[in-house]
């Protein structure tokens, strides 16, 4: 591959990697074609990019994006792609199904991650972040609780009325 080729991969993987804000690391070698073709498809339905990429060129793209990506440049090694997404925990997620759906199968193996602003170095830390909540589940958690006391005050005041009024009905009809 000439120089020029090689400058036009790095630009373009620089610009993938500064449109998405969550970058996993994974290794997917050894995986069979049907299987490989089960993991992209997962990964489009998931809004899930994946990318085989060679090391030396993913380097130097983490290098010229602006973000330092050094702390995970020791996890790129061997067989190397990268998946891309918007929703922090959806690579985890994906990893975590596609290896429960596909029997006697380890990989995708996660090697590093770069989740809201951390990073997560090797395979020890797939479960924390799958358990991440993603922005839009932190908003819908800050609604129920901000939701929480008005309804506690509604179902009071509606369990009130119901009380005050079969307490009524009972004395009414214990008078007759």
């Amino acid at each position: 591959m000439r120089k020029e080729q090689k400058d036009q991969l790095i630009d373009s993987l620089c610009e993938e990697i500064k449109a998405f804000p969550h970058i996993y690391i994974t290794d997917i070698g050894g995986l069979n074609s049907v299987q490989t073709s089960k993991l992209r498809r997962a990964a489009f339905r998931n809004e899930v990019k994946l990318e085989v990429v060679k090391n030396k060129l993913l380097i130097k793209a983490m290098e010229k994006s602006g973000i330092d990506y050094s702390e995970l440049f020791p996890c790129i090694k061997g067989e190397t792609a990268i998946m891309l997404a918007n929703t922090n925990n959806a690579p985890a997620k994906l990893i975590k199904s596609f290896r429960a759906n596909e029997k006697n199968c380890p990989k995708p193996v996660l090697k590093g991650a770069y989740v809201e602003e951390c990073f997560y170095v090797g395979e020890e830390h797939l479960e924390a972040l799958v358990h991440i909540k993603s922005k839009n589940e932190l908003i819908a958690d800050v609604v129920a609780l901000l939701q929480s006391p008005a309804k506690n005050v509604i179902s009071a005041l509606q369990g009130a009325g119901n009380t005050i009024c079969g307490v009524l009905e009972t004395l009414s009809e214990k008078a007759e």
